[in-house]
C-alpha cells in the first residue's frame, strides 16, 4: 500500500513539475533595499557587519522558549541568527505539511523581527545538521531519482517543500519590512554536484519573491570544488564553513587540527562570508558536551581563532554554529554522530544557561557591532614586533583610516606569555607600543578611531563597546588580569582627568592624553574638557568586561552590570526599566539617562555614583523544591499479538539501492514504518527440522534488535550501521543467528522481532547508497527448514500534534500509552526487575514553581545496565536514556512541554536487552533565576 501511495504521489509531483509556473501571491512593494559589495552587506545603503549565531527552532519544542533563546543571543551582541528549516519536521508524507504550533515559522520570523535580529534562512532542501536524513523526510527515500540532483522525482518533491516554505520566507524579508537578510541554498554541496540543480533552486526562490542576496555554505575551504562562486549554479555570496578544532572533545590539547580557520575570499564581488564557523562540537566519542565546551572550543579557542579570522580574512558575515544547540527530541537526530542532547558545547547550554563561552561571545560581539569601521577594511601593513615570538596582521578602513591590528603568537599553538614592542605607524603618528600576550590568545588593537566624540590614537586594551549616554561618551576597554595597559586619546587642549576608581596614571603632551594602568578589577577614569565631550573610560579585566550588558533603547544605549542577563531596556522620562534576570542578591549598576530604576515591575531604590551611574540592590530568586517521583505504575508490552491489520511484507523490489538479503523485501520504510521501533512478526508452520532463525537488520549506530519465538526470548544483536558511499559490499550488515527450541511438526509458530532504528543516514555526499540505506530487517530465513514464513510489520503512527518524529512503532505508542490522559486500565505495581522486551512505566506529579522565575527542570537517571528508556513528558518524547552507553543522564524538560504550574505525566518505555534493575529517576533544577519569559503551555491532545 505504501509503495502504491508513494508512486501515486510521485506521479502527482511529476505532473506538477511539468505544469505552468504559477506566479506567487502579490506582496507589498519593497520598503528597504539589501545590497552588497566586496566589503559587506548594506541595508538601505548602510553597511552591516552580520554577526550571527545558529539556532534550530525544531530542537526546542516550545515557542515561548524560542524568545528566551533569541533574547539571549541578542544580549550576547549578536545582530543576526541563522535558521535551518527541516523538511522532515514539517512533512510526514508527500503533500502533507504542517506550519502550526511548534512548527509555526511565521511566529519565529516575527519574533526575530521584534528583537531586531537579522536572519539568514537556510531552507535546504538538504540541511544535514546531524538530523535524521539530514533533514530529508523519510518518505523521500521511496521517491525515484537521486536526491540532491535534477532527477525529476526529487525535483518535484523539493519544489513541493519550497512551494510551501518560500512564500513564508518571502514576506519576512528585510525588503518587505521583515528580518530575512539573506537566503542560503543547499548545504555544503561539494560532492556529486549538479550545477543545474543549484541553479534551479535559486530560480525557484526568485520565482517565489525572494529578492535578498542568495548565499551558499561551502565545506570547508576554497580547495573544494565547486565553490559556487562562478558558472552555472553560482550564488551571489558564496560562503565557507570552518571547523579548525575538529570534533575530538576528549582531547584537551587539540589546537587547530584542521588549520588556521581563516575564511577564504571566494569572489571579489561579494563580502567574505564565514557561513558556519565552529562554536562547539558534536560529541563523537561520548566524552560529554562539557568536554566539547571546555577542552575543545572554550574561550581560548574563541579568542584566538575568531579574532584571527576577523582580521586575517576581513570577513563581515559570520554564522557561528551553534549559539544554542538544543535537543534531539523524538527521533530527530541522525544515528552516527549524536545522541539525545544536541548541546553542542555551545555558549548557551541545552538548559538555556550562559557559560564562559557566552561571555567571550559578548566581548567580541559588542566590539564588532559597535565599531563601524570594521564593515569596510582592506589589508594593511602590521606593526613590526621586536619579539619574533609575536606577530601582527592588520587591516584598515580606507575611508576613515582606522586600523585594526591583530596581535598573536607566531606559533599559533604557543602556550607561553611573551612581551614585545610594536613599531606602530597609526593615522595619528608613529609610536613605540609595549605589548604582552598570553599563549593561545589574540588581541585586536584599534588605532585612529573616532570613538564617539573622542579620538582614540591607540590602545593596548581591547574595546568591548562604547556609547553616548547622558551627554557623555562611555567606553568599556579590557585586558588580561595583571597585564599592563595603555590608552592614548587626542585633545585640542589639556583635559581634566579624574580617576574615580582603580590605579591609573595620566600624562599629557603635544595634544595627547596617555593613560597607563594594570588591568585589575575595574578602573574608572572621567575625562572632561580639552575641546571634546566628557568621557568615562571603564578599564577592566576580561572578567569585569563580561559583567556589562548593553541594551539599545529609543533614548540611546544603556549599560548595565550586576545582573545575570539583560533582555531589554526602556527609558521613559527619568525612569529606566529593565527586563533582566538575576541569579543571586546583590548590587546592580546602570548607566542611563535616568534617575530611577525599575527591574521587571519592581522599583529599585538607587543612589547616584561619582561615575554618574545608578546603583541599587536587588533580591535573588526564591528557593525551589521539586517533588519526588513516586507511585510508579507499569505494564508490559505484548510480544505476540494479533497482527492481521499489519501490512504484509510482500514487495519483490525496493527503491533502496541496498540489495535485500532475502525476499520478500522487509525494509521498514517500504511499508511506511519510518521512525523509531518496528515490530515484525513472522508466522510459519513448523516442520520440526528448523534449528535457528538467521536475521539481518540495519538500524544505524547503536541500534539493536531483539527476537522471540512464541513469546519466548531468544536474545538480541546489534544492528548494522553500514553507510558506504560505494555500493554496499557487506551482504549481512547486522547478523544474528538465534537458536530455536524444538518444534513439533505442524505446530504454528510466530517469530517476533523488535528492531530499534536510530534514525536515517544523512546525505552529505549526495549519494543514494548512503541516504537510501534501508532500516529494519533486511534478511530473515529459517535454518534447517524451508517452511515459508509470512512476515508482517508494524511501524510508527504519526502524532498529529507532536509531528512525525515523536513516535515509533511500539504497541504502547500506537495505543497512546504515552499520552497523559491514557486509560489506567492494565497498569499495576512495577516488579523489582525488568524482563527483556518493553515495559512501560508512568507516574504523575504536580509543579508550582515560583512565579516570575526561570527554573529549567531536568529528569535524571541514576541506573546502569543493558536497557534503554524512551522518555515521554505529557506525551512529548524528549529523549532516550541509554543506560549501557551514556554519557547523558540528565534530560532537559522544556517549559511549555512541562507544565510549571499544574499536573504532569512522565511515561517511560523501557527496552531491556536482558533482565535489568532500574535505578532512581528524579527531577532536578538545572538553574534558578528571577526573570525569564512568559510560558505558554503546549496542548497535550
Amino acid at each position: 500500500m505504501r509503495r502504491m501511495m508513494l508512486a501515486a504521489a510521485a506521479a502527482v509531483l511529476t505532473a506538477a513539475l511539468a505544469a505552468p509556473v504559477v506566479a506567487p501571491p502579490a506582496m507589498a512593494a519593497p520598503t528597504h533595499t539589501v545590497t552588497y559589495d566586496k566589503y559587506s552587506l548594506k541595508v538601505d545603503g548602510e553597511r552591516i557587519l552580520l554577526w550571527g549565531g545558529e539556532f534550530h527552532y525544531f530542537r526546542l519544542p516550545s515557542p515561548s522558549l524560542w524568545r528566551d533563546v533569541l533574547e539571549k543571543i541578542r544580549a550576547a551582541g549578536f545582530n543576526g541568527v541563522s535558521l535551518y528549516f527541516s523538511w522532515a519536521y514539517h512533512s510526514p508524507a508527500p503533500g502533507v505539511y504542517d506550519f502550526t504550533g511548534v512548527r509555526d515559522v511565521d511566529r519565529l520570523l516575527d519574533m526575530a523581527k521584534e528583537l531586531g535580529l537579522y536572519v539568514v534562512v537556510r531552507p535546504g532542501p538538504y540541511i544535514n545538521a546531524e538530523t535524521s536524513g539530514g533533514g530529508f523526510p523519510a518518505w523521500l527515500k521511496q521517491v525515484p531519482g537521486r536526491a540532491r540532483s535534477s532527477d525529476p522525482g526529487y525535483t518535484a518533491a523539493y519544489r513541493e517543500w519550497l512551494g510551501h516554505l518560500n512564500p513564508i520566507i518571502a514576506r519576512h524579508q528585510v525588503t518587505r519590512g521583515g528580518s530575512v537578510i539573506a537566503y542560503n541554498v543547499e548545504n555544503e554541496y561539494a560532492a556529486n554536484t549538479d550545477a543545474q540543480y543549484m541553479q534551479d533552486l535559486q530560480d525557484t526562490a526568485r520565482a517565489a519573491g525572494i529578492d535578498v542576496p542568495i548565499t551558499h555554505n561551502q565545506c570547508c575551504d576554497a580547495s573544494w570544488t565547486p565553490t559556487w562562486a562562478s558558472g552555472l549554479g553560482a550564488v551571489q555570496i558564496p560562503g565557507v564553513d570552518d571547523y579548525p578544532q575538529s570534533f575530538e572533545c576528549q582531547a584537551p590539547d587539540t589546537w587547530g587540527t584542521w588549520g588556521e580557520g581563516v575564511t577564504e575570499r571566494l569572489t571579489d564581488s561579494a563580502p567574505v562570508y564565514a557561513a558556519e564557523y565552529q562554536a562547539g562540537s558534536i560529541d563523537l566519542n561520548r566524552a560529554g558536551y562539557d568536554a566539547c565546551r571546555e577542552n575543545l572550543t572554550g574561550p581560548s579557542f574563541m579568542k584566538y581563532f575568531y579574532k584571527n579570522n576577523l582580521v586575517a580574512s576581513g570577513a563581515t558575515m559570520f554564522g557561528f554554529y551553534m549559539a544554542y544547540g538544543g535537543t534531539n527530541w523524538g527521533w530527530l537526530g541522525q544515528p552516527n554522530d549524536v545522541y539525545t542532547s544536541y548541546d553542542y558545547g555551545a555558549a548557551i547550554t541545552e538548559a538555556r544557561q550562559l557559560t564562559d563561552k557566552y561571555a567571550e561571545f559578548k566581548r567580541q560581539g559588542y566590539f564588532v557591532t559597535s565599531v563601524a569601521p570594521l564593515t569596510k577594511t582592506d589589508p594593511a601593513a602590521g606593526p613590526a614586533s621586536s619579539n619574533p615570538a609575536l606577530t601582527t596582521v592588520a587591516r584598515a578602513n580606507p575611508d576613515t583610516g582606522t586600523q585594526f591590528v591583530l596581535l598573536r603568537h607566531t606559533d599559533r599553538a604557543a602556550t607561553t606569555l611573551d612581551e614585545s614592542t610594536l613599531d606602530w605607524s597609526t593615522p595619528d603618528g608613529r609610536y613605540s607600543v609595549p605589548v604582552s600576550l598570553d599563549g593561545r590568545d589574540a588581541h585586536v588593537l584599534v588605532a585612529g578611531y573616532d570613538m564617539g566624540g573622542q579620538r582614540l590614537a591607540w590602545s593596548t586594551s581591547e574595546i568591548m563597546t562604547h556609547a553616548r549616554i547622558g551627554g557623555r561618551d562611555v567606553a568599556v576597554l579590557y585586558g588580561r588580569d595583571g597585564s599592563a595597559g595603555s590608552t592614548v586619546l587626542r585633545y585640542r587642549s589639556k583635559p581634566s582627568v579624574r580617576v574615580l576608581a582603580g590605579s591609573v596614571r595620566s600624562s599629557y603632551s603635544d595634544g595627547e592624553l596617555r593613560l597607563d594602568y594594570t588591568h585589575h578589577g575595574l578602573a574608572r577614569v572621567l575625562v572632561s574638557g580639552g575641546g571634546r565631550p566628557p568621557a568615562l573610560l571603564l578599564l577592566g579585566t576580561d572578567e569585569e568586561a563580561a559583567n556589562f550588558w548593553r541594551a539599545d533603547t529609543s533614548s540611546g544605549p544603556v549599560l548595565v552590570r550586576g545582573t545575570s542577563l539583560v533582555r531589554s531596556a526602556r527609558v521613559s522620562g527619568s525612569t529606566v526599566t529593565l527586563r533582566a534576570d538575576v541569579a543571586s542578591a546583590g548590587e546592580v549598576e546602570v548607566f542611563a539617562p535616568a534617575r530611577r530604576l525599575v527591574i521587571g515591575s519592581t522599583p529599585v531604590p538607587v543612589r547616584t555614583t561619582a561615575s554618574g551611574s545608578l546603583v541599587g540592590s536587588v533580591s535573588g530568586p526564591a528557593s525551589v523544591r521539586l517533588p519526588r517521583l513516586t507511585d510508579w505504575q507499569s505494564r508490559a508490552e505484548p510480544v505476540v499479538t494479533d497482527d492481521r491489520s499489519w501490512p504484509v511484507a510482500s514487495h519483490a523490489t525496493s527503491e533502496s539501492p541496498f540489495p535485500p538479503v532475502t525476499r520478500p523485501v522487509l525494509y521498514a520504510g517500504d511499508y511506511g514504518a519510518d521512525y523509531g521501533h518496528v515490530w515484525y512478526q513472522g508466522s510459519f508452520t513448523a516442520t520440526g527440522a528448523e534449528t535457528a532463525v538467521s536475521l539481518n537488520a540495519i538500524t544505524g549506530k547503536n541500534g539493536v534488535y531483539q527476537v522471540w519465538l512464541n513469546g519466548r526470548y531468544l536474545g538480541w544483536a546489534n544492528g548494522g550501521t553500514q553507510a558506504d558511499s560505494e555500493p554496499p559490499v557487506n551482504p549481512r550488515p547486522g547478523p544474528g543467528t538465534f537458536t530455536l527450541p524444538a518444534l513439533a511438526p505442524g505446530t504454528p509458530a510466530v517469530i517476533s522481532v523488535l528492531v530499534g532504528n536510530m534514525g536515517h543516514n544523512d546525505d552529505w555526499t549526495a549519494d543514494d547508497n548512503r541516504f537510501k540505506q534501508p532500516r529494519g530487517l533486511v534478511g530473515a530465513e529459517l535454518v534447517g527448514s524451508s517452511a515459508p514464513v509470512t512476515w508482517r510489520l508494524q511501524g510508527n503512527r504519526p502524532d498529529r500534534l507532536r509531528g512525525p518524529l515523536n513516535n515509533g512503532g511500539l504497541h504502547g505508542e500506537r495505543a497512546g500509552w504515552y499520552l497523559p490522559d491514557a486509560s489506567a486500565k492494565g497498569w499495576g505495581r512495577p516488579a523489582a526487575t525488568v524482563q527483556p522486551g518493553v515495559t512501560w512505566y508512568r507516574t504523575e506529579f504536580d509543579l508550582d514553581l515560583p512565579r516570575g522565575q526561570d527554573v529549567p527542570v531536568g529528569l535524571r537517571f541514576d541506573g546502569a545496565g543493558e536497557y534503554r528508556a524512551l522518555i515521554f513528558v505529557n506525551g512529548w518524547q524528549l529523549g532516550q536514556f541509554t543506560a549501557n552507553l551514556g554519557p547523558q543522564r540528565e534530560f532537559v524538560l522544556p517549559a511549555g512541554v512541562l507544565r510549571e504550574h499544574g499536573g504532569n505525566t512522565v511515561t517511560l518505555a523501557v527496552v531491556a536487552l536482558d533482565e535489568a534493575t532500574l535505578g532512581p529517576v528524579s527531577l532536578v533544577a538545572l538553574a534558578n533565576h528571577t526573570g525569564g519569559v512568559p510560558i505558554e503551555n503546549l496542548p497535550t491532545r
